[in-house]
């Protein structure tokens, strides 16, 4: 898997998640990689980049890029990522946000 993901021509919609952690894994890691196998398996998704800071704030962001607003609703309401929001908002973030963006326009090299 590429560390910048490759995402189709625009108009595609990202999901842009940022987060400071709570000390201590608690199992964090192995669902983080759960989510990332699950989301890849989801109809519309496109690809996802992370990244953590691993100083004293541990600041992170995933995107993860999705075909439509409709396979962005679904990936909300799959059944284990509904669970792995619920230990995130109760075990393993201090803070986050969640904000849905589209994309109409990308370049790079």
């Amino acid at each position: 898997m590429s560390i910048i993901a490759n995402t189709p021509k625009p108009p595609y919609y990202a999901v842009i998640f940022t987060s400071t952690r709570t000390q201590g894994d608690f199992g964090y890691d192995q669902v983080a990689n759960r989510m990332v196998e699950l989301a890849e398996g989801q109809p519309g998704f496109l690809g996802i980049e992370s990244a953590r800071d691993d100083g004293a704030q541990g600041l992170g962001i995933s995107v993860s890029y999705w075909s439509d607003l409709d396979a962005v609703k679904q990936w909300k309401a799959n059944v284990e990522h509904i669970q792995a929001q619920r230990m995130g908002r109760e075990t393993w973030y201090q803070s986050f946000k969640v904000r849905i963006s589209k994309v109409e326009r990308e370049y790079g090299a």
